[in-house]
């Protein structure tokens, strides 16, 4: 009888880590990198700190800290000057730009991307240098216009302006986001059935949902901040926006800094709240509008 002798397994031991590279910290990185952002976070809200001290503070105060925390300053500018009614304008005229401008850029932008005609490339060249010429230049021959037509101290000629001015820009935008979509899905909806409405509102739509966020919030947040259009073409005071409220709580000789800087942190409120709200959305929609198709 023969025995059979077995070996004892061997274990293989895997080879040593390599030796772990010490990241060696370049000195000079906070004052190229870190210092140039911190002073420039600095600089950006010390002023809302301020706005908003002043807001909070009780009258006659000097501290640095608002404390104890008043409201009288925002009883003042909302039932005193009238900032409720301003508030409300502004934000029609905001929205209504929003929904104007989002509707026609989608349509232009989409028949810009997918459709090819005579004088293409002069016209999106026409929208680009739109954005060259200052507001103020338009001021005389809109005034004309808008006399003629029974437009002004009126919030419906306010978001033709506005939207006159924002809707280019978002026509350039949201063709170069329509070309991100693949023409490709359309083509085979279309081939299962559907028309191009159809396959539009099925396929392309849903796939742009992050650049109708970041064409109206941009359209959004320029009316609500227009201050010339405002100015000039409404002169009747149930007619104000917030910018131009703000600009007459500025008196002649004297000028309440805490009812000023109460408006101010009204204004900012909707601001702050739309970003907040749309930031993931506005991210996407502006990187894939820098994606090329």
């Amino acid at each position: 009888m023969t025995q059979t002798l077995t070996r004892p397994a061997t274990t293989v031991e895997p080879p040593p880590a390599p030796p772990r590279r010490r990241r060696h910290r370049d000195p000079s990185r906070f004052f190229r990198l870190h210092l140039p952002l911190v002073l420039y976070l600095l600089f950006t809200l010390i002023p809302f700190y301020w706005m908003i001290v002043f807001a909070f503070r009780p009258a006659g105060e000097t501290a640095l800290v608002p404390w104890p925390i008043t409201l009288e300053h925002f009883d003042t500018v909302w039932n005193g000057i009238g900032f409720g009614l301003f508030f409300q304008n502004s934000l029609i005229i905001a929205l209504g730009t929003l929904v104007v401008v989002t509707v026609f850029a989608l349509m232009g932008g989409y028949a810009l991307a997918r459709f090819k005609f005579r004088g293409q490339r002069v016209f999106l060249l026409a929208l680009l240098c739109t954005q060259f010429i200052p507001g103020a230049m338009m001021l005389i021959p809109l005034f004309v216009i808008f006399k003629s037509a029974g437009l002004l101290n009126s919030l419906t000629g306010l978001i033709i302006a506005d939207t006159a001015f924002q809707l280019p820009l978002a026509l350039i935008l949201m063709s170069g986001f329509v070309r991100n979509v693949p023409v490709e899905l359309e083509e085979a909806a279309m081939v299962d059935g559907c028309t191009r409405l159809r396959a539009f509102f099925a396929v392309t739509l849903p796939q742009l949902r992050p650049a109708l966020v970041a064409v109206g919030s941009f359209a959004f947040i320029g009316a609500w901040n227009n201050f010339l259009f405002a100015l000039m073409f409404a002169s009747r005071q149930d007619k104000f926006t917030l910018p131009v409220g703000l600009s007459y709580a500025l008196g002649e000789f004297n000028t309440d800094f805490g009812a000023l800087a109460a408006g101010g942190v009204v204004a900012a409120v909707p601001v702050v709240l739309v970003f907040a709200v749309v930031q993931r959305f506005l991210v996407q929609g502006l990187s894939a509008g820098a994606v090329k198709g």
